[in-house]
């Protein structure tokens, strides 16, 4: 599909009204758990490109072009309201963190399968391992305070066990920035998925920041504290990827491309009939979007939009998915990795006065006071073991024990052997 050569609705028509607005939530006990995920990942793409317009704007004169954009803006804001309440009453913010988490994993092993630049495809299989253990530790914080096992939540495509330990995710800042891609010369996958990775792990970080000090006990605040603050060193080493070198109206045109794409990815690929109608709604609405960016273009810098992206038609729709032997690769592969401004490296070769020992020595000074690590033990000395969902033992043999959590693997050298990452 080339949604350029689609013919748009009047942006006017789609403003709805408030019953049109409010959606039917789905069942928690039925619903598919990748449906719940890609309500998830089409939140997240509506934040993007609705906060995107909003410093747009901000970084604008012309009020006829900010007018422009505050009706776009107002129409995604609806778009994204209404598919944030999708989620049911009676669905606890605890249990919609295990969905965001398996979107993370999904998501990121799914976009780095098909990723044909190497030093992005690193980057994605990079944190695919730290989302990896927070759906480790929210799923045994879960189990402790309402009883409700995981597994069951995931369907069973997502293993739950050790990853690289959330007490290893914490790295100097300067550490997360990595080199961007160009988009007028990198592959439209890649340019792609370097925005829709963004998008879903903004999500995740605000949704973690909007509802810690929500949490009624400590133990659950500081965990959700600690991950929201490994989410921001996500959200900086994914956007340093985005091709930071583009115009305002160019990015704008993207973001529009890519919501196109991935509304687009969900109807193709959803199981649920009435939210398959939804994404086929919301298609239609970022369809106009994208053809008012097009005249934005055109008007603004008097380029077409094949200058921007020369070739329309979507890739294949992104599929949200069971990756679990792909995951496992990656983590018996690069468990011991760490970033290296630019790079990535193993800790073993990093040197002793190295960013990241220095500061690992400021925000974890012991063991005992790191609340992923507190969680496990928890966990641990109230059901004699830790709780996980595996299909067989961890490839890393020193994250196989069930009732001592691992500390030392990913901070401490020789903790763990890896090899190297690999390019597809």
């Amino acid at each position: 599909m080339n949604p350029f050569l689609e013919k748009p609705k009047s942006l006017i028509s789609l403003l709805e009204n408030w019953k049109e607005m409010y959606p039917k939530a789905y069942n928690k006990y039925e619903v598919d758990p990748y449906t719940k995920t890609r309500i998830i990942l089409m939140n997240g793409t509506e934040f993007e490109a609705n906060w995107f317009s909003h410093n747009f704007a901000r970084h604008v004169t012309d009020n006829d072009l900010r007018r422009d954009l505050s009706l776009t803006r107002a129409i995604e804001k609806q778009q994204q309201l209404k598919g944030s309440l999708l989620k049911p009453c009676n669905e606890s913010p605890l249990e919609h963190t295990i969905s965001y988490e398996q979107l993370a994993v999904d998501l990121t092993a799914e976009l780095a399968k098909r990723e044909k630049d190497c030093y992005v495809k690193t980057a994605l299989d990079f944190a695919l391992l730290e989302d990896f253990d927070h759906l480790y530790r929210y799923s045994d914080l879960l189990q402790m305070k309402q009883g409700v096992l995981a597994e069951k939540l995931v369907g069973g495509y997502t293993e739950i066990m050790p990853g690289r330990p959330t007490i290893s995710h914490h790295r100097f800042s300067k550490d997360n920035v990595k080199r961007n891609i160009n988009s007028k010369t990198a592959d439209k996958q890649t340019v792609l998925n370097t925005m829709i990775i963004t998008a879903a792990e903004q999500q995740t970080m605000n949704y973690y920041m909007n509802i810690t000090n929500l949490q009624t006990d400590d133990l659950s605040r500081k965990l959700y504290q600690e991950i929201c603050l490994v989410e921001e060193e996500h959200v900086t080493q994914y956007e340093s990827l985005m091709d930071s070198g583009a115009t305002w109206f160019e990015m704008l045109l993207w973001h529009e491309y890519t919501e196109c794409y991935l509304y687009w990815s969900c109807y193709m690929t959803e199981t649920d009939k009435y939210i398959k109608k939804l994404w086929e709604q919301n298609l239609e609405v970022e369809i106009a979007h994208l053809h008012k960016a097009v005249e934005l273009l055109k008007k603004y810098e008097n380029k077409d939009w094949q200058e921007v992206i020369p070739n329309g038609e979507f890739p294949e729709p992104l599929t949200l998915k069971e990756n679990i032997e792909y995951v496992r690769n990656i983590l018996e592969t690069t468990v011991q990795f760490t970033g290296d401004f630019e790079e990535y490296t193993k800790i073993e070769e990093l040197p002793e006065n190295a960013n990241f020992f220095e500061y690992q020595k400021i925000i974890n000074p012991t063991t005992e006071i790191v609340p992923s690590h507190i969680v496990i033990e928890a966990h641990i000395s109230n059901y004699g073991k830790d709780y996980r969902y595996e299909t067989q033992e961890n490839p890393i043999k020193q994250l196989r024990s069930r009732t001592k959590d691992n500390t030392s693997v990913g901070r401490i050298p020789y903790s763990a052997e890896s090899t190297d990452f690999f390019c597809n």
